[in-house]
Formats: structure tokens, sequence, C-alpha cells
């Protein structure tokens, strides 16, 4: 199944949204929308495209109503999602949605792009697990691009599961809490055993921490202020 999700959010108006395939939107607040699963995705041959377009001086929270669950399919196990995020001038876009499950050993490949303007504001954070209770296959890589203007910001891939590089059975983190923060001029900052804040070339910073579950990885401290404050809520 293919899946196509466009949301776009210009000022002084409530964001426009546009679904088809297994995940739809709903506006919860007059800057906030709530991704919906309407069937199940993705299961392996599925295709996710998701594109959020914030315009000029517009801002945005993005947020799920669930946790999505990542399963092979009859005929191969690898799922794919393509996730594109435009901030234009004087825009704000904070990005959390729940965590993504890898579960029954499926394969899950995700293409992130942030596209900002100078002076865009971008909260982005991602959470992912490797299998359900009990469940210790599957595998996840997420490629993070991330372009200021004309200027390359982030260019960030990581892999994560069985059968990976860094694959250990005693000790290989199954956990991941990444997130992306611009403008950020924090300097570099550890916030547990496998927890670092990276301030990053071009400006802003760069939160990731692995874990065995997504329970014990550090969360992110993001200072009150640093990014677009919107309600999950009207």
């Amino acid at each position: 199944m293919r899946t196509d999700l466009r949301i776009v959010a210009a000022a002084g108006t409530l964001p426009e949204i546009h679904a088809s395939g297994g995940l739809a939107a709903r506006r919860t607040g007059q800057h906030t929308v709530h991704l919906i699963g309407t069937a199940a995705t993705p299961l392996g041959g599925d295709e996710l495209h998701i594109s959020v377009t914030v315009g000029p001086g517009a801002r945005l929270a993005l947020r799920s109503v669930a946790a999505t669950i990542a399963l092979p399919g009859v005929t191969t196990r690898i799922s794919f999602a393509r996730w594109v995020f435009e901030v234009a001038e004087g825009g704000e876009l904070d990005v959390e949605t729940e965590p993504l499950i890898v579960a029954g050993g499926a394969d899950h490949r995700a293409v992130t792009t942030a596209r900002l303007a100078a002076d865009a504001r971008l909260r982005l954070r991602e959470r992912v697990q490797i299998g359900r209770a009990g469940e210790d296959i599957g595998l996840w890589r997420g490629d993070l691009i991330a372009d200021l203007d004309d200027l390359p910001l982030l260019r960030h891939r990581l892999e994560l599961g069985s059968g990976t590089a860094t694959d250990d059975a005693l000790s290989a983190p199954r956990a991941l809490d990444s997130e992306l923060v611009y403008p950020d001029d924090r300097p570099v900052e550890t916030l547990g055993p496998h927890a670092t804040r990276l301030p990053l070339a071009a400006g802003g910073s760069l939160f990731t921490a692995v874990g065995s579950r997504l329970a014990t990885t550090a969360s992110p401290r993001t200072p009150r202020g640093a990014v677009v404050s919107v309600p999950a809520t009207a």
C-alpha cells in the first residue's frame, strides 16, 4: 500500500490536510495536527510519503495519537517511509510523534529531509524501539538530511537492530531517542552513559540516546522557549 499525506500550514489560517492510504491527520488546535492511522501500516512492501510545509511566519506542532507498528509483509520484510519538512522564513515547526515499534522481525527504512530558511525554527524528535515485549529481532535504518537555505546542516544515518554493523548479542541497543533542534547554541552535553547532545557547525544541535528499551534511554532537555511552544490541543 502507498500512503500519501501532505500538510500545509500558513499564517492566519488553519492547517490544510490532504491524505490517502493508511494515514490521515486531524486538526486538534489552531496550530496543532495529530497523525491518525486508518489502516495497518507500514507492512512489508508499504511506502509512506509524508510532506509538511510551514509557510512564512506560520507555526505548526505535529503529533500522533498512538505508536506506529512496523510489521513484515507476506513477500517482504521491508517497508519505507519518506518524510519531508519545509519551513519558510520566520516559520516554526515542532515535531514529536509517538514511537515507532519495529515488530515481528520487520525491516523499516526511513529517510527524513528538512529544508529550513535561515531564520526558521525546528524541533524534530524521533523515537524507535526494536521489538515488542519479548521480541529482540527487527531492523531500522534512518537517514536524516537537513539543509539551511543552500548550506548543508546535517547528514546523519543510524541503524538499529539485528544484523547491523554494531549488533552484539550481549549489549547491542534496541532503542533510539533522537532530537534535532535549530537554532540552538548549547555546547556539547552528556546526558547519560549513552546520550549526548552535539552542536552542529552551521548552528543547531543533535541529541542521540540509545538503550535496550525506550524507558531506559535518557530524554532530551530542551530549554523552554528554544523552539515553538504550541499546545497539543485547542
